[in-house]
């Protein structure tokens, strides 16, 4: 309840009975659209509605992933509605004008948990969403089907193999694992996903991109 937000601990709601986000409405992936938990009240939502952090007293005041509707009654701070538009807005952009202005963009493959299975997809990372992973299916659909707020993960190189050049994406126990065509190809993601990853936004500015 409202008046307990944040001071007691909530009863999660459990994957299995949710085929959406319980905010967006967005359908869940199996591979793509993960499923998380709101720590303030307990509803499953998908990685954007959930990209908010809050301090919950029943957690010593740290703080914990939440909604976006428990984080602007925790903290008393309104979402910027330009910031939810421009996002929105490149969701519903054509793969090709996307790509046209892109830091980076490629055709990728994503794994399933399994490591057998594979969707493959056009990957972009947008000049005006830098911070942001867009996959369309193809490169000429006129909509991206999701997104992956890439702040905040750690980039992963995995052991080289002659057919297969992966690398991860990995944060709080969820692990995406992606596959390029090229060794060269991989670098350039992971450089770009690590730069995304720790915020930076600016060309100039460089990371070491290389975590093994």
């Amino acid at each position: 309840q409202t008046e307990e937000l944040g001071r007691r601990a909530p009863q999660w709601v459990r994957d299995r009975l949710v085929t959406m986000c319980m905010r967006c409405r967005q359908p869940f992936s199996a591979i793509v659209r993960r499923r998380h938990h709101c720590r303030a009240c307990g509803y499953v939502v998908c990685a954007r509605c959930s990209d908010y952090k809050a301090e919950l007293q029943y957690d010593g005041n740290r703080l914990n992933r939440v909604c976006q509707q428990c984080y602007v009654f925790l903290t008393g701070h309104v979402v910027l509605e330009e910031q939810d538009r421009r996002h929105r807005g490149i969701l519903e952009k054509g793969a090709a004008e996307v790509s046209d202005r892109s830091l980076l963009c490629s055709s990728l493959q994503l794994l399933d948990k399994s490591g057998k299975g594979s969707v493959g997809g056009w990957f972009v990372i947008p000049q005006d969403d830098p911070l942001v992973l867009y996959i369309y299916a193809a490169p000429q659909d006129v909509r991206a089907h999701t997104s992956i707020p890439l702040l905040g993960y750690q980039v992963k190189d995995l052991p080289q193999d002659p057919c297969r050049h992966r690398f991860q994406l990995v944060q709080s126990g969820q692990v995406l694992t992606f596959v390029a065509e090229s060794e060269e190809l991989k670098q350039r993601w992971m450089r770009a996903m690590t730069r995304a990853a720790a915020g930076i936004t600016h060309p100039e500015e460089d990371v070491d991109f290389c975590d093994g």
